[in-house]
């Protein structure tokens, strides 16, 4: 069985800086993508950053610049590093994974894959 465990996270000052990483632990046979989704206080969940299994990322406009998100295809792995944080940044942040699970040797359908979820609040 696939899971997302994510890491890292917390309360940070405006300005400040937050690294976010997850793995993909269990049976995960293709990735696609991996990537960040967010939902802040009364809004709801959004794409923050993905990575392709190409290599190829997108960002959501509030973010660029700021934030860069990394990928390590060989260990299912996917980091966040976040800069210059505002107030705005506030959410629960998710990672999330576009998969197909190996289940005794067979690939499943593609399908998402979503963290726990991290806090990140940044202080004004």
């Amino acid at each position: 069985q696939v899971q997302l465990v994510e890491s890292g996270g917390g309360l940070v000052q405006h300005g400040g800086s937050l690294r976010l990483s997850c793995v993909a632990s269990g049976s995960s046979g293709n990735i696609y993508s991996m990537g960040w989704y967010r939902q802040g206080p009364g809004k709801q969940r959004e794409l923050v950053a993905r990575s392709s299994s190409g290599g190829s990322t997108d960002y959501e406009d509030s973010v660029k610049g700021r934030f860069i998100i990394s990928r390590n295809n060989a260990e299912n792995t996917v980091a966040l590093q976040m800069s210059s944080l505002e107030p705005e940044d506030t959410a629960v942040y998710y990672c999330n994974a576009l998969l197909r699970a190996r289940e005794r040797g067979i690939l499943t359908p593609i399908k998402n894959y979503w963290g726990q979820g991290t806090q990140v609040t940044v202080s004004s």
